[in-house]
Order: C-alpha cells, then sequence, then structure tokens
C-alpha cells in the first residue's frame, strides 16, 4: 500500500465537533477499504489567503494515509462532493514522519513563548 498525506479545510462557521464528525465520516470510508489512518492533526482555524465562497478563515486538518490508490480516489471524490469542504489536497509521500509537523511545532512554541511572557510579567509584579 502506498502512502499519502491530505489536509482537508473545511467551512469556518463548522463548529469543532462538527468538523471532528465529518473527519470522521472520511476516515472510515478509507478504513472500510482497508486503508489505515498513520497519523493525524488537527490545526484548528486559519486565516486564508484569499476568501474562499465567502470564507476568510478555515478549519485545517491533516491526515496520513496507507492505502490502496482506488480508494484515494474515491476518498477524494468523496471529499470533493461535500459542501462543508473548501479545499483539499492529497499527495503521495515516500514516508510519514512521525514528529508533528512545522504547523503544530509553532503553535507549541508560540504557546511556549506566551506562558514564559506571563511568568516574567508575574515575577517583575512580585518584585515591584
Amino acid at each position: 500500500m502506498a502512502l499519502y498525506e491530505s489536509v482537508i479545510i473545511g467551512r469556518q462557521d463548522l463548529t469543532n465537533s462538527q468538523f471532528e464528525t465529518l473527519i470522521d465520516e472520511f476516515t472510515s470510508v478509507i478504513k472500510s477499504h482497508d486503508g489505515e489512518i498513520k497519523k493525524t492533526e488537527y490545526w484548528g482555524i486559519r486565516n486564508l489567503a484569499y476568501k474562499i465562497n465567502k470564507n476568510r478563515k478555515a478549519h485545517y486538518y491533516m491526515l496520513n494515509i496507507s492505502s490502496s490508490p482506488e480508494t484515494i480516489s474515491e476518498y477524494e471524490r468523496l471529499l470533493g462532493l461535500h459542501e462543508d469542504i473548501i479545499r483539499f489536497l492529497t499527495v503521495k509521500i515516500d514516508k510519514v514522519d512521525e514528529n508533528p509537523s512545522l504547523l503544530m511545532n509553532n503553535k507549541v512554541d508560540r504557546h511556549r513563548n506566551e506562558s514564559d511572557f506571563d511568568n516574567i510579567d508575574i515575577a517583575s509584579k512580585a518584585n515591584v
């Protein structure tokens, strides 16, 4: 079976639980055709570079998939038919990177920097 990486962009007006349910529908299609989900990452709601179907923001989700090309064709067909999916892209990859993606690393670093700043701010107030 070949390895694929797929990024799904969903409408901003969906709640997180609705978007997760939507992703579960697509992953069940892959699993029902003897595919396997190797890795998933929810990147959150991010700004789009330009308006797409009147949306300025969207939910981003990344899947690493091991399956046959026929399964990916069916998966992409269903993605294209669903009205809540703005865009998607699936590419063939050589191996699955077990580490978090760059977007996830940036999110963790940003959160860590914010908490460090809060600690410094609290410490400076304590010294005053």
